[in-house]
């Protein structure tokens, strides 16, 4: 074989080699692609999943809507009691339980204290007394008072519990209790109460169902700013 055909067929040779490499190096970057592809879609599903996710818990998604709350009208009670302190340490020392003139109470003499727990969601194991709560709802708390008679399955009142406190007109002064039903009964076919006391009276909605929506636009027209107490814990 003559020289120059060996060089050519080195030439050849060394020209296929490279073209096999240039194949197996547009293989390599082809799948790097795809797989950065797939991993891009797979984290665009997780982060879409993650604000779907975080979408359906704000306070306005959580429970039924406001037609099938069932909700009555909000009442607009005579206020009374503001700054009346009863219990221990005031000048009612004996008058340990006050006999309010609605269920729930929106506004009426109170003990000494507010509950400063810090905590929002309550049962009837670990409940404060409601003379007690009476006392921050005169510093412009809302509360949900839940029958738990009815309402086993407290999970969704626990979200509801922390998305209400981060509510803008509550300012972090909402909680969610179990009524008492020693203190009285809500009426036929109410399952849920919301209460505030606001500067020129107390303001009740009695609910058949939970609704978020309901809750914010209560809280809304009734925000923590409007109390007989600005300013107070």
């Amino acid at each position: 074989m003559s020289n120059k055909r060996a060089s050519q067929d080195r030439k050849a040779r060394l020209a296929e080699i490279q073209k096999q490499q240039k194949a197996k190096e547009r293989k390599v970057v082809i799948g790097i692609v795809i797989g950065c592809l797939v991993l891009l879609a797979a984290l665009g599903g997780v982060v879409a999943f993650a604000v779907g996710d975080a979408k359906s818990k704000q306070l306005p998604n959580l429970g039924v809507s406001v037609a099938a709350a069932k909700c009555d009208p909000v009442t607009t009670d005579p206020s009374s009691g503001s700054g009346e302190h009863v219990g221990p340490g005031t000048q009612k020392p004996n008058q340990t339980s006050v006999k309010y003139a609605t269920i729930p109470p929106s506004s009426g003499p109170h003990f000494v204290s507010p509950d400063v727990s810090g905590r929002d969601f309550y049962t009837a194991s670990d409940r404060p007394p409601l003379e007690t709560l009476v006392h921050n709802l005169e510093h412009g708390y809302t509360i949900l008072w839940y029958d738990g008679s009815k309402v086993k399955d407290t999970a969704l009142l626990k979200d509801i519990a922390d998305q209400g406190n981060k509510l803008k007109d509550s300012t972090g002064k909402f909680k969610v209790v179990e009524w008492d039903a020693s203190r009285g009964a809500f009426p036929a076919g109410k399952v849920y109460a919301l209460s505030h006391w606001a500067k020129d009276a107390g303001h009740r909605q009695l609910c058949g169902d939970l609704s978020g929506q309901v809750i914010v636009d209560f809280v809304k027209k009734y925000p923590a700013s409007n109390t007989q107490e600005p300013g107070a814990a």
